[in-house]
């Protein structure tokens, strides 16, 4: 497989997954965020990760969103095209994957989609249909409790199901173990347009990428995963890793923004907070709270200017809960968003921050949207599916150039928030 990949992210922590793994194999990557503007693309044989905000959006704005970014790599010959969703196949309750899939499939001519969630790194796996978190269903595991994408069905047949117009149909272990020509032939015989595959490890995805290569060409979708798998089989015409560019100087930012226990976890390890968010204030003057932030981060670096520190909005899991409880979930999410991503931006335009590691889908979008970052360089892999990356602050004036980890609040070890900054600096 020569030809260029296109991957189109559901959010930018899972183009930033998909990039890291991408790039640990060797490939050039570049992580746009957001539908692209005119750009051109650099011709390096590399791939290309689109980062969306639509895993929590509504369906016409997913739809809208997916297809202009498919247009986007059109135009450019990337006709290869890959929808990546979050390996725990979570949305929002209405959903989106079924309807991206479907549009996708219509914008490309293509008549069936085959994908799976799994996703060894994160321990990710599909049997039967039935998607785990570990050793335990996604529905028993800590995401069943999520706050803005609870998912508490297992069968991923029946979620699907439940968002497309169109049948969907499951291919079974049995088949994937079979080898990619049995394989191959379990799918072009599915009689549903939509087709998701059991994976539980490396070897079963890489049965999958060769059989949907022998496939007519088809939607190709899952987490990071399956197109880990197909860029593996690129060989020596997929692109070679550009130089690792050493972090210099500038202060270094942690906004958190998920409540995941990993993150949770991360936090322990990696703190003490230098300042919190609260979202009930945020929402009734955000202003303040973000002028109350910024004054505990200039104090905290006039002490320690060589050291990270640490805005946290969700590591006390009972005031979010009062808060939720009070504004409502969307609200109060939203109220958080704002205010890190206000946080963000003058941090780097009065504060001199340069390094800022963000962590939470949503709170990744919503900081990289405010400082104007619309392409990031990966650089760096730290852990699996996290990685350093480089790019502009266009919203700010000169555009510094800023090194951005962005991750999903499940990703990453317990004490990231301590290696990540040692990874940068080698």
């Amino acid at each position: 497989m020569n030809e260029r990949i296109g991957v189109i992210a559901d959010d930018v922590t899972g183009a930033c997954d998909v990039a890291a793994e991408l790039r640990e194999i060797g490939l050039t990557v570049d992580v746009l965020l957001g539908v692209p503007a005119q750009e051109d693309l650099p011709d390096d044989g590399g791939a290309v990760v689109i980062g969306l905000r639509t895993r929590t959006a509504p369906r016409a704005v997913a739809v809208d969103d997916s297809l202009a970014a498919a247009e986007w790599l059109r135009r450019r010959g990337i006709t290869r095209w890959y929808q990546k969703y979050c390996s725990t196949f979570d949305s929002t309750p209405e959903g989106m994957i079924g309807p991206v899939a479907e549009a996708l499939m219509a914008a490309g001519g293509f008549a069936t989609s085959v994908g799976t969630p799994c996703t060894p790194h994160a321990d990710r796996t599909v049997y039967r249909g039935h998607l785990f978190v570990g050793d335990r269903l996604v529905s028993e595991s800590s995401l069943a409790h999520h706050p803005l994408t609870p998912m508490t069905d297992p069968d991923l047949v029946r979620v699907l199901g439940r968002q497309t117009t169109l049948p969907v149909g499951l291919v079974r272990h049995r088949d994937v173990r079979a080898g990619p020509p049995a394989l191959a032939a379990a799918i072009r015989t599915a009689s549903a347009p939509h087709l998701l595959v059991d994976a539980l490890d490396e070897r079963d995805l890489d049965s999958i990428a060769i059989a949907v290569e022998a496939l007519d060409p088809c939607l190709v979708g899952g987490g990071a995963g399956l197109i880990t798998a197909l860029a593996r089989r690129a060989g020596p015409g997929g692109g070679t890793s550009d130089p690792v560019e050493a972090h210099q100087g500038g202060r270094r930012l942690i906004l958190v923004g998920s409540a995941s226990e990993r993150t949770r976890a991360q936090v322990a390890r990696g703190g003490p907070v230098t300042a919190t968010v609260d979202a009930v204030a945020a929402a009734a003057d955000g202003g303040g709270e973000v002028a109350r932030a910024l004054a505990l981060l200039e104090d905290f670096w006039m002490r320690h200017p060589d050291r990270p520190a640490v805005v946290s909005a969700s590591h006390d899991l009972e005031a979010l809960r009062l808060a939720q409880q009070a504004l409502g979930v969307e609200r109060a999410g939203a109220a958080v968003e704002d205010a890190l991503a206000a946080i963000a931006l003058g941090s780097v335009e009065r504060l001199g921050a340069r390094h800022l590691l963000i962590a939470g889908g949503e709170t990744s979008g919503a900081v990289t949207r405010a400082l104007g970052i619309e392409r990031l360089r990966l650089t760096r892999r730290v852990d699996a599916g996290v990685a350093w990356g480089i790019g502009a602050a266009g919203a700010v004036a000169g555009g510094p150039r800023l090194h951005v980890l962005l991750k999903s609040g499940n990703f990453g070890g317990e004490d990231l928030f301590l290696r990540a900054w040692e990874a940068a600096a080698t």
